[in-house]
């Protein structure tokens, strides 16, 4: 990781006060492979195991919630290549995911957020093509993407299909002052009568929504769950530091019992998250049946203690962290966009509370 850590530096607060990460800083991480390193070697990849790329998703995420969240969404884009595409498909494009050229998937619309079944975006065949009419709005990764995933109706089902943000129609309106993970390049998206190659059809098109929604989320789930643990290790260790050298009434904060109370609950809340992502990815790892269910816990489990964790290390950081850009301030703002994106809580606690109904004796 040092080679990464050298490229992030000391920028993260800046980029965050920015509002943005410096495009050819993604680029150069795209080419090293770091922003979607699951991506098999066969296809110039590093061929993480979800373990491993957890881990270095955890990592990143104790850095830079934005730089993660860019993270997230390219390595969306390869599982979605990976899973849908056809081999020429994806002996094309994968690549493309590994050499600079960066990627962005399109799900949410203004009135299909959680319930993707009332999606209005269109792909319609048209001989040798396809045309793509509709929007999109919070796709992470954006307002830096070369290429869009962008997912909608086709056929009595649904398809994904890969558009060049450059294409004419495409129009790119990036999300102004994002309450957390402001450097992530969240922009809306409008496509207006875009017309692309057939070939740009992940696939086949028609297939059922759930299924294809199913794919990418599902890697979404596990990679934000992962970046909510680097969240509690950042949050972990700073109020650590902080309280074992802040002195107050005589003494390090740390020995007094009510700082403490919040010191071993953040260690707690950082375990806790760390054991049901590591669960989840030996899963995925292991193509176990509980995969989904063990992914939907990991990301429930871990965005809710990166939310309270965060607000624990604010109030042991007190005027010291409550400074904009500060990593704690950042890691507060940052964990609470966790609760919702990718499925929120409640989503995730009906499928949760879906499946103990089903699997009780």
């Amino acid at each position: 990781m040092k080679a990464l850590d050298e490229l992030i530096g000391d920028q993260p607060e800046h980029w965050d006060l920015d509002g943005q990460i410096p495009r050819h800083l993604l680029s150069t991480l795209g080419a090293q492979g770091w922003l979607c390193a699951e991506v098999a070697t066969a296809h110039g990849g590093r061929g993480l195991s979800s373990r491993a790329n957890g881990e270095l998703t955890a990592h990143v995420g104790s850095r830079c919630s934005s730089l993660r969240s860019v993270m997230t969404s390219q390595g969306m884009a390869a599982w979605t290549i990976q899973r849908l595409a056809d081999p020429d498909q994806s002996a094309e494009l994968l690549p493309e995911l590994v050499s600079g050229r960066l990627a962005a998937v399109g799900f949410s619309e203004t009135d299909a957020g959680s319930d993707l079944s009332t999606m209005s975006t269109t792909i319609t065949l048209d001989g040798d093509s396809v045309v793509l009419d509709g929007h999109k709005v919070w796709v992470t990764g954006a307002s830096y993407a070369d290429l869009l995933v962008v997912f909608g109706q086709c056929e009595g089902g649904a398809a994904a299909v890969v558009v060049p943000a450059s294409a004419p129609g495409v129009t790119v309106e990036r999300v102004a002052d994002p309450m957390g993970c402001r450097a992530a390049g969240h922009a809306n998206l409008r496509f207006d009568s875009v017309r692309l190659p057939a070939t740009s059809v992940l696939g086949s098109p028609g297939a059922p929504l759930p299924l294809l929604v199913t794919t990418a989320l599902a890697y979404g789930r596990i990679s934000v769950a992962w970046g909510c643990v680097g969240i509690l290790r950042a949050c972990r260790n700073t109020a650590a530091k902080h309280a074992a050298t802040r002195k107050q009434s005589g003494r390090p904060l740390s020995e007094h019992q009510l700082v403490g109370r919040h010191l071993a609950e953040l260690f707690v809340a950082e375990q806790t998250a760390s054991r049901a992502c590591e669960h989840a990815s030996e899963c995925w790892d292991a193509g176990s049946p509980d995969m989904v269910i063990s992914t939907v816990l990991a990301k429930h489990v871990s965005a809710g203690h990166a939310a309270t964790g965060a607000a624990a290390a604010v109030q042991v950081m007190a005027s010291a962290g409550a400074r904009d850009g500060h990593v704690v301030a950042r890691a507060y703002r940052d964990a609470k966009l966790m609760e919702i994106i990718e499925g929120s809580n409640e989503i995730c606690q009906l499928i949760l509370a879906q499946h103990a109904v089903s699997t009780a004796e």
